[in-house]
């Protein structure tokens, strides 16, 4: 009894955490995006309202997704996984999908518009945690056990190469084999896997010339200034400008048209700079809390299933969160990857709440 009331506080904690970050994202999605909306839309409030609206709509999504029993989501969640790879597939498609910076990640139907890979994340692996769940107690098969994953990951990223999206897919085999690890089913095949994979990722970045410049801008942004290295240059400068505690709320300089994607990509440098090192590390502490607990409360549950998809979906968050701040200080190449529960982005935000959602489910399973 008294394991499971400390899973249920740490599940209440976790779900303290997730609204601290919500609460957060819309103050400082407000602030930086305030002056680009006022010029573009004619609505300082254009951005906020629409995350909003997109919090209400993942607010019932987070709800669905942890009242489903989880038998029914373990049943279909192939057919789930091939929905949404079907859907991040029709983006290649001419006339369905929105290229934006290069990549057509968005697919556009009837004046709506999504990110279809953000469901991706969240159906791969809620289908890889059956399938390892499936066979923890069958004897291992090269054939049938280990080529079947990388069959379900190798298309998943050819379909992401195809956007291009190399950041997610980054993300999402870093991810992918951790699990595989933590099942501790494969060790010896991911460590060969793994090395085999590194070629292959220098290869895709040396075939891709954007791909090389962007690594030579992440060493020496300095050499471009008003180019390539142009966007971390002011990420940096904001960061800089921020100091201990901050130039105050609403009064950053760079959203005024120097830093672009201020309330995207790089939110956190506008937050840095209004918010300065105080600000910065209270958020940072407050990622690192959501991992910690919710990494506690994957160690707590019995169901393997339930415990292989909470730690994929923690890990993938924080990863994600690693990447946008790491990439926003200066410590990682330029990648699309937002700030989890933090960054502008309605699709984002949706899909992060059925992970939290499904985590959620998982624990009221077992209390």
């Amino acid at each position: 009894m008294y394991n499971r009331q400390k899973l249920y506080n740490d599940l209440r904690f976790f779900w303290l955490i997730v609204t601290l970050l919500l609460g957060v994202g819309i103050l400082f999605i407000y602030s930086a995006s305030c002056i680009f909306a006022a010029e573009k839309f004619g609505s300082s409030f254009y951005f906020v309202k629409k995350q909003l609206l997109g919090l209400l709509a993942a607010g019932m999504l987070f709800t669905v997704c942890a009242l489903l029993p989880l038998q029914f989501l373990k049943k279909y969640s192939s057919l789930l996984f091939l929905a949404a790879l079907l859907l991040t597939a029709l983006t290649l498609v001419p006339g369905l999908s929105r290229t934006v910076h290069g990549s057509s990640r968005w697919l556009s139907i009837a004046g709506f518009a999504m990110q279809p890979s953000e469901f991706l994340k969240v159906t791969l692996f809620l289908y890889v945690a059956y399938l390892l769940d499936k066979k923890q107690n069958i004897p291992f098969s090269l054939l049938r056990s280990y080529l079947p994953l990388l069959c379900i990951i190798g298309i998943t990223t050819l379909v992401l190469l195809m956007q291009p999206d190399f950041g997610l897919v980054v993300t999402l085999c870093l991810t992918f084999f951790m699990v595989l690890f933590i099942s501790q089913l494969y060790t010896g095949y991911i460590v060969g896997t793994l090395a085999l994979f590194i070629p292959v990722g220098l290869f895709l970045i040396y075939l891709k010339p954007y791909r090389v410049k962007r690594l030579f801008t992440y060493l020496n942004p300095w050499h471009d200034p008003q180019g390539a290295g142009f966007q971390i240059i002011q990420s940096l400068i904001a960061i800089g400008t921020g100091g201990v505690s901050g130039v105050g709320l609403s009064q950053s300089k760079q959203k005024f048209f120097y830093l672009p994607m201020q309330h995207t990509d790089f939110i956190f440098s506008i937050i840095a700079e209004e918010t300065g090192f105080v600000g910065s590390f209270i958020l940072i502490f407050l990622l690192i809390l959501f991992l910690y607990v919710g990494l506690r409360i994957a160690w707590c549950l019995q169901n393997f299933f339930s415990f292989l998809l909470t730690v994929s979906f923690v890990f993938l968050l924080s990863l994600q969160s690693l990447i946008n701040i790491g990439v926003a200080t200066g410590i990682l190449p330029t990648k699309g990857i937002g700030l989890p529960f933090v960054s502008y982005g309605v699709t984002c935000l949706l899909s992060s709440m059925a992970m939290i959602g499904l985590i959620t489910n998982c624990v009221m399973e077992e209390i």
